[in-house]
């Protein structure tokens, strides 16, 4: 029993001073920080969503060296500059000392950075080293300063809050997040147009009416009418009135167009075309009333109509018994209807459940359920 002992003991002993030299060894220290060599400080881009797969630029940098040789992860830092990094956006992680952005990947990172689209904004960019899953003895670069332009592909849009929301099924009255919006073509354009339905008569004093807000609260530009009455907008100008019904609705923002103007054209729908038991309007302008008018369903925020249509015949969607606001569809695998588009074919004779949707603006659609 006294040999196992002594035995034991003499095995912890080795066991002990062996872990001790092993702590002494494993001691690693930063001795080099990383230093950001590319690209040059001071570098500008103009982003371009027709370039978004290609590179914007490689990020390079000089390793950053431990007292002992393992590998090293790195993290791309980047924030606006002035701010000191008190917030910041990873623009990639990589064990290697490089990082390429494409166009598309450095324009994310400024648009999370909260850049505002195509102004040229500066940010501040360096290189956190660390080891191990726990990124223990960080290390960091020297900052670099560049100038990036970034862009959106997002639609523009404005929004329509107004004392109608409430009765006309668009939630609380004045609340942005649940009312109508108007969209333009695309980012830069700055004609607005959508639909909307007023259930009621709204007439305009400093309690009623509406407005057009450029965000989705009160903190950018609501427009109002001049006090003109006559479709012309101005910044904070008066409550706009309106009689119940549903208008299709156009607003100029553009910087060209003094002033700015909106205009309010009502609306009721009808579906007309050689598949309705009317056929086409005939007469020189159209207007002969042969359509059959659907009706709005506040509830789903659609027009709808059941209706016998025979195949092999087309139809189309027009306003008010004419054919100066019509919608056809140039690509029948989308169901988008497109302004003044082409003559929608059906197949199949039969009772259809027929839907118009305008409330997504821009991007209006409609569903032909047979029955």
């Amino acid at each position: 029993m006294k040999k196992i002992f002594k035995i034991s003991a003499i095995a912890l002993l080795l066991v002990t001073s062996f872990s001790c030299e092993n702590d002494e060894q494993v001691t690693v220290q930063a001795s080099t920080d990383p230093q950001l060599i590319s690209p040059v400080d001071g570098s500008a881009y103009e982003l371009n969503p027709a370039n978004a797969s290609n590179e914007a630029t490689t990020l390079v940098w000089n390793h950053a060296k431990y007292s002992v040789q393992t590998e090293v992860n790195y993290e791309v830092q980047v924030a606006l500059s002035g701010n000191d990094f008190a917030s910041y956006e990873v623009g990639g992680t990589t064990t290697s000392r490089f990082v390429t952005w494409t166009v598309e990947a450095l324009n994310g990172v400024m648009l999370n950075l909260g850049a505002v689209p195509f102004e040229a904004t500066d940010i501040d960019v360096k290189i956190k080293a660390s080891l191990g899953s726990n990124a223990d003895l960080v290390s960091y670069s020297n900052v670099i300063t560049l100038t990036v332009t970034p862009y959106t592909t997002e639609t523009p849009k404005i929004w329509v809050p107004g004392s109608y929301q409430s009765d006309s099924g668009y939630g609380s009255n004045w609340t942005h997040s649940s009312a109508p919006k108007l969209a333009a073509v695309e980012y830069g354009d700055a004609h607005f147009e959508g639909y909307i339905y007023i259930a009621n008569n709204v007439i305009a004093d400093s309690d009623n009416g509406f407005k057009f807000s450029t965000q989705e609260d009160w903190n950018g530009t609501n427009y109002g009418d001049d006090g003109s009455f006559s479709g012309a907008l101005s910044d904070n100008g008066s409550n706009i009135g309106a009689n119940a019904g549903y208008y299709k609705v156009n607003v100029n923002l553009d910087t060209d167009t003094n002033p700015y103007t909106y205009t309010l054209t009502p609306t009721n729908w009808a579906i007309t075309g050689s598949a309705t038991p009317l056929s086409w309007p005939s007469g020189p302008d159209g207007t002969d009333g042969q359509d059959h008018d659907m009706t709005y369903n506040p509830t789903t925020k659609k027009w709808e109509i059941t209706i016998n249509l025979t195949g092999g015949n087309e139809i189309k969607f027009r306003a008010n018994n004419a054919w100066s606001i019509n919608y056809g569809d140039d690509d029948a695998s989308d169901n988008l209807l497109n302004p003044g588009g082409g003559n929608i074919a059906i197949a199949t004779s039969g009772t259809y459940f027929v839907e118009l949707d305008f409330s997504n603006p821009r991007a209006y659609t409609y569903t032909l359920t047979l029955q």
